[in-house]
């Protein structure tokens, strides 16, 4: 399956009945959806997840409540094959003044969805180093909806967990870069 902002304004339609929040911001592979909000222009790869990483924009902690109704194994996400992950956003290694580069659209409903920059999720994608992530970097530095420059210069505005973790991600990064230019 494909996610398309439909299916998040299915979601956050019903977590808004559930809490009256009306802005969410959604970290995560999905945050794509924020630069090219139609996904066929977006690589098959970079649409994949089936879990929208996010938490509610005015209080955080609220998203926790919609765990049980809209959260993985939940009746929501029986019927509809997604579901909500709910995250602090202190969870994610992301570089400085990411909230700043939020990016926020509009769907019905008065709902407004903020959508982390594809590059600092990819920065957070490098920290963890997972093959799923790679992954997705690569379809979006293939795609030309990621930028490699801009990534490497975010890495210096990261609070990686250590050396180790920073040192994997900038190595990662050019093997990355160098499969994305063949």
């Amino acid at each position: 399956m494909g996610m398309d902002l439909s299916h998040l304004q299915v979601l956050f339609g019903r977590a808004k009945a559930l809490t009256g929040h009306k802005e969410f911001v959604v970290l995560g592979s999905l945050s794509v959806l924020g630069i090219v909000q139609r996904s066929s222009a977006i690589p098959a790869r970079m649409l994949m997840s089936i879990d929208v990483d996010c938490y509610t924009r005015a209080d955080p902690r609220r998203i926790f409540e919609l765990k049980e109704k809209l959260g993985q194994g939940s009746k929501f996400e029986e019927e509809h094959g997604y579901y909500l992950d709910p995250v602090s956003p202190q969870l994610p290694t992301l570089p400085d003044q990411w909230e700043y580069r939020l990016i926020p659209v509009p769907l019905e409903e008065g709902l407004v969805v903020y959508f982390l920059d594809p590059n600092d999720a990819a920065v957070s994608k490098y920290a963890r180093c997972d093959v799923r992530d790679r992954e997705w970097i690569r379809a979006g530095l293939e795609a030309g909806l990621l930028s490699a420059p801009i990534i490497e210069s975010r890495f210096r505005q990261t609070p990686f967990l250590d050396d180790a973790e920073r040192e994997r991600a900038r190595k990662a990064l050019e093997e990355d870069r160098k499969a994305a230019a063949r």
